[in-house]
C-alpha cells in the first residue's frame, strides 16, 4: 500500500491569493452597503458631507465589481440627491448654507 500527496496541490501563495480575492469582494460590498446608508442619512442632515462621500463609495464598489450592484447604484442615486437637496436648498435661501 502506497500513500501518495494529491495530485493538485495549492501552495501558500494560491491559498494567499485566494483569501484576498474574496476580502476584496467583502470589501466592495460593504461599501456599497455604506454608500446606500450615508446616501440616505445625507437626505435629512450633512449632505454637503455624506453626499460626495456616497458618490466616492458606490463608484468605488461599481468599479471593483461588487456583487450588491443594486446597492451601491441605490448609494450613487442618493449621494447625488443630496447634492440636488443642497442645491434646491441654498438657492432658496440664497445663503451658503440651509437650515429647516
Amino acid at each position: 500500500m502506497q500513500l501518495t500527496a494529491p495530485a493538485n496541490r495549492t501552495t501558500d501563495a494560491d491559498r494567499t491569493t485566494r483569501a484576498t480575492r474574496r476580502t476584496g469582494i467583502h470589501d466592495t460590498d460593504g461599501m456599497a452597503v455604506a454608500s446606500f446608508v450615508l446616501g440616505l442619512l445625507g437626505l435629512l442632515v450633512l449632505n454637503v458631507f455624506l453626499g460626495p462621500i456616497a458618490i466616492a463609495l458606490a463608484s468605488v464598489a461599481l468599479w471593483r465589481g461588487t456583487a450588491r450592484r443594486g446597492r451601491a447604484l441605490l448609494g450613487l442615486g442618493l449621494g447625488v440627491a443630496d447634492l440636488l437637496v443642497l442645491v434646491a436648498f441654498m438657492s432658496a435661501d440664497n445663503t451658503m448654507s440651509w437650515s429647516l
